[in-house]
């Protein structure tokens, strides 16, 4: 059984805006508060859709990695570095697409979703439909348990634990495992030996998960195990292969829906969009400016702020009494549409304060982002290799 350990990534396609913070970064921020974290630039997964634009890419990874660090995400807290930096990704990938089946890929849900979307973009391409693969490699390298995804993103954590699976049966026996295992179960004791062959049987034969768990915490108490002897025994477990890659969960992260401007989800392809780092002046222009229910033509015109973007922005950022004043006030004109959009100004104003407080020793000094991304891709790839290490050699292509 490995550590315990978080992975997520983002592509470098552009400014990031406060969707992006409320959607993703925000509960980064938490994350890595409570487990070790590694966050990635996904930039060789920006390429299966902007495989025509690179350019986009280069200019959008040092602007995405400043943002991260403004909106609080710790280089001293968790591990920071750009997928590409780290190749051993490209070589997993590559042997994972000789086993992996064509129909996993072509039925992953967003597949077909995104060449509908990009209906523009030629994505016929091999890349495109290995994107799923090259994700699951982008987890599986890290032997990472946990991947935070929104409920859109699950299918793609269900692909990499079944080809993690597939893996394992493949390619985790090794000559004379049965034996092994059966040695190392008697390094347990007697008593819990006996134990961890009935609960072995009630999950094999039955299925029974809560056997499976017990028989787990059982392995992690023993102390006189080696690692290898561990992972024979978690393997024994489930079936008769020793266990090399994980099989991750996917963490289901409660994101705030941040509406943009208009409305509708904030989005750059919309046109709605505050950015994290934006001027002050261009943010209270921004919102002074948006839409308000449309049946308040006059000041004096009663309004719902059901119908009212602003609303949206409150539920984000006001308090509760903020929230009543606004619903009293609106429903009975007794208040004006600049008059509530005062308090969603000054609360945005004083969260991205904080982040370009944050952002500018980098912003003056780019140097500093180049040295915390050098020591993350140091530290990624040495994790990365030792997973590589045991799939080779699981393989027989380690020559040794």
């Amino acid at each position: 059984m490995y550590a315990e350990r978080v992975l997520s990534g983002m592509r470098p396609t552009g400014r990031l805006h406060l969707g992006h913070y409320h959607g993703v970064l925000k509960n980064w921020v938490r994350l890595q508060e409570e487990y070790p974290c590694l966050f990635f630039v996904a930039d060789w997964h920006a390429l299966t859709t902007n495989y025509d634009s690179p350019q986009v890419i280069e200019e959008s990874v040092w602007d995405m990695l400043i943002d991260w660090l403004a909106a609080g995400v710790d280089p001293s807290q968790a591990t920071l570095f750009i997928q590409s930096r780290v190749p051993e990704h490209a070589e997993l990938h590559l042997l994972l697409s000789m086993m992996c089946p064509l129909g996993w890929l072509e039925r992953v849900p967003t597949y077909k979703d995104q060449q509908e979307k990009l209906s523009n973009k030629d994505l016929s391409t091999y890349g495109f439909l290995g994107y799923p693969l090259l994700q699951s490699a982008d987890i599986l390298i890290y032997r990472a348990d946990k991947v935070p995804v929104g409920e859109d993103q699950v299918p793609h954590v269900e692909i990499t634990r079944e080809v993690a699976r597939r893996f394992n049966h493949l390619y985790g026996r090794e000559p004379g495992f049965e034996e092994k295992a059966q040695e190392a179960v008697k390094k347990l004791g007697s008593k819990r030996a006996r134990l961890y062959y009935e609960l072995r049987t009630r999950f094999q034969q039955e299925g029974e998960e809560t056997a499976l768990e017990r028989a787990h915490a059982l392995l992690e108490e023993a102390q006189n195990l080696s690692m290898g002897d561990r992972e024979r025994l978690y393997g024994y477990l489930e079936g008769s292969s020793k266990m090399i890659l994980v099989e991750p969960e996917a963490l289901l992260t409660h994101a705030a829906r941040m509406p943009g401007l208009d409305g509708q989800k904030m989005s750059k392809s919309y046109g709605n969009t505050i950015f994290l780092r934006e001027e002050p002046e261009s943010v209270t222009k921004k919102i002074r400016t948006m839409q308000t229910d449309p049946a308040r033509v006059r000041r004096t015109d009663p309004g719902d702020p059901a119908k009212c973007p602003v609303w949206q922005f409150h539920e984000i950022y006001s308090d509760d009494d903020t929230r009543d004043w606004v619903q009293k006030g609106c429903r009975s004109a007794g208040i004006g549409c600049i008059e509530c959009k005062q308090p969603v100004i000054d609360a945005v104003l004083k969260e991205q304060a904080v982040m370009r407080e944050r952002a500018q020793p980098y912003v003056e000094d780019p140097s500093l982002v180049r040295n915390i991304i050098a020591d993350g891709c140091e530290r990624a790839r040495k994790l990365a290799q030792e997973t590589m290490r045991d799939v080779r050699e699981s393989m027989g292509l380690s020559y040794s």
